[in-house]
């Protein structure tokens, strides 16, 4: 394998491949180990399953530093949060802190907590999912991908 400069070596030519592939309005589904990635991704339009074996909050990073997000909508970042009644477990607390961390490193965009009932449901609609060793629950998320602007930058309205 050769690393190439200025990228993350967490993108593989895999994960490349899928990000390069996805259109202005497809989602991508990164997820924690215990998700039901192989099953979900036999329901994605591309039926990808990509492993990358680290923690979530720098596969995160490394994918925000390359993936425009889509300011057209409101929902361009969606995380998956428990049914109502139920609360976030403190270790959900600390990825959930680490992840948004990572995002607006790269984007000054807000997030949008998902139930997790619902949350499946949407994975299911995603290009692929990219599934992460990370064991903190919730760890779950779903990007919408943007456009590139003539800057450079994320378009935004």
């Amino acid at each position: 394998m050769g690393l190439l400069k200025n990228l993350d070596p967490l993108l593989t030519a895999d994960v490349l491949h899928i990000l390069r592939s996805m259109g202005h309005g497809d989602k991508l589904l990164i997820c924690d180990c215990n998700f039901p990635a192989a099953e979900v991704s036999t329901k994605t339009t591309t039926k990808k399953h990509v492993i990358i074996t680290t923690s979530l909050p720098p596969v995160i990073d490394a994918i925000c530093s390359v993936l425009p997000l889509d300011y057209f909508v409101e929902d361009r970042v969606q995380y998956m949060i428990p049914d109502a009644g139920l609360e976030l477990p403190p270790s959900s607390v600390d990825v959930k802190n680490l992840f948004t961390a990572a995002i607006k490193k790269h984007s000054d965009t807000s997030l949008s907590g998902v139930e997790r009932t619902s949350f499946y449901k949407e994975s299911r609609k995603c290009f692929a999912v990219i599934q992460t060793m990370e064991r903190r629950p919730y760890a779950n998320l779903i990007l919408q991908k943007g456009v590139v602007g003539p800057d450079g930058n994320d378009l935004k309205p």
